[in-house]
């Protein structure tokens, strides 16, 4: 089904390869037709299942008990299943779809435009890229569609959706490329850099085709803007570059999507701060904040500064940065020109994972103590990448809180301080502090606040 977030993306397409316009009224009247039947093989539909855990409280629905012992009740499992879209790739069964298609899933089904059907298997998912490579088990000369190189799109260009919406069957629809670079349109995990159509998409295409007039894939629809549910012709779609980023590490045996760390925190440029920083006109990205370990850090750059390109491309958001540091790849380094005092400058940033130092000394909390369950770890660049914390957390994290921990209210990023008055300062510190029997007080930072947590263990 096609992620409802109050968008629905989907991915333009670049023109570099020739187009034309029709030249005759034979060509009129043949439409798409001939472009559908180009691509339309390569598009599948998919339908996914997995097992749940669901929470059967007594108190139902009630706003007030319900809430108040959401965690009481037995458990039952329960299979949720999900229809969406897909591309082949290649010749051999890549596919590609969306992460909320498959993500998860422990029975995935790829039917074709002619009935065939195939098990397939995730290689690789990211659910905040919310995207994910499949292999069909079994695949030979499959039909597949070319990528096209996504700074080649312009908006205005034709484009075709082919996808599964309602799971009504393989539907095409037409449109135009309406805006390029859109961030921060996605809500929910998804996150990043989309393009933008107004051809019709509706729940169940997602992870469906976005083509060009010469058959080749310049998105895959992710989801839609939207207040009913239905398709107001504004869709957005993940890039074709993205997507080839993905096949390259799932071809090479990755399991989990590696993207460059960036090791920042950064801000729009806009009329009033373009004044601040001596720039001529709003745009870029300024850096609030860097990371100690920072590849900008080590290309020389500082506070303030204020990156304008990223290889010669101009970025205007941080999504949209990470977006480019994304697409050229971990072991790659990309060219920055940024500004200082209004002062045009030039770097050469290297693309490296988040470094994994110092050691993170990881201790989870066994279930002879009250709050088994509990992990704990020191913050380093590869523990603030993997759980989404801000740049400059430092000390012992929570990674994750365990379910007596997340009963009394602690969370994934919580940086403890302090048990019973006792600084907290080494993992180790965390089982000999929490072990102890009758009421224990835990004093955490979470978002540069102080907050206090007491239970009798």
């Amino acid at each position: 089904m096609l992620r409802i977030i109050t968008l629905l993306a989907l991915i333009a397409t670049p023109v570099w390869a020739e187009t034309r316009i029709p030249t005759s009224q034979a060509e009129i009247s043949m439409g798409f037709a001939p472009l559908v039947k180009q691509a339309a093989p390569a598009v599948v539909n998919i339908y996914a299942r997995r097992i749940v855990q669901q929470q059967q409280s007594p108190f139902g629905n009630d706003p007030i008990f319900g809430q108040m012992f959401r965690d009481f009740g037995e458990t039952r499992t329960r299979v949720q299943n999900s229809l969406g879209s897909g591309v082949i790739l290649s010749a051999d069964g890549i596919v590609v779809s969306n992460y909320h298609v498959v993500g998860q899933a422990s029975e995935i089904r790829v039917v074709l435009n002619n009935r065939q059907e195939y098990e397939a298997s995730v290689l690789l998912g990211d659910e905040e890229s919310d995207l994910a490579i499949l292999k069909l088990h079994d695949a030979a000369d499959m039909p597949y569609l070319n990528l096209r190189p996504s700074d080649t799109v312009e908006v205005g260009e034709l484009v075709l959706a082919i996808g599964n919406p309602f799971g009504v069957g393989q539907t095409v629809s037409s449109g135009i490329v309406s805006g390029l670079a859109r961030s921060g349109t996605a809500t929910g995990n998804a996150r990043g850099y989309f393009l933008q159509t107004d051809a019709p998409i509706n729940p169940g295409n997602s992870g469906g085709a976005l083509i060009d007039i010469n058959g080749q894939l310049i998105g895959v629809n992710t989801s839609i803007l939207t207040r009913s549910g239905g398709s107001n012709g504004i869709g957005f779609a993940i890039p074709a570059d993205l997507v080839a980023q993905f096949m390259a590490q799932a071809q090479s045996g990755e399991a989990r999507f590696q993207r460059p760390w960036a090791g920042v925190s950064g801000q729009s440029v806009d009329g009033d701060l373009s004044e601040t920083l001596g720039l001529t006109a709003p745009g870029g990205v300024v850096l609030t904040e860097l990371h100690s370990e920072s590849p900008f850090r080590s290309a020389g750059m500082l506070p303030g500064d204020a990156i304008l390109e990223v290889d010669g491309l101009a970025v205007n958001t941080p999504p949209e940065v990470l977006y480019r540091m994304s697409v050229r790849g971990i072991g790659k380094a990309a060219d920055i020109a940024f500004a200082r005092g209004g002062e045009g400058r030039n770097a050469k940033v290297q693309m490296i994972a988040p470094p994994d130092r110092p050691a993170r000394q990881a201790v989870t909390l066994d279930d002879r103590l009250p709050l088994q369950g509990l992990s704990v770890a020191r913050a380093n660049p590869a523990v603030i990448a993997e759980y989404d914390l801000a740049i400059g957390i430092e000390g012992i994290v929570i990674t994750d809180p365990g379910p007596n921990g997340a009963r009394i209210g602690l969370q994934v990023g919580d940086v403890l301080v302090a048990v019973n008055g006792r600084a907290v300062e080494k993992t180790s510190d965390v089982p000999a502090l929490l072990g102890r029997s009758g009421t224990t007080s835990i004093e955490a930072l979470r978002g540069g606040r102080r907050v206090l947590f007491r239970f009798r263990g």
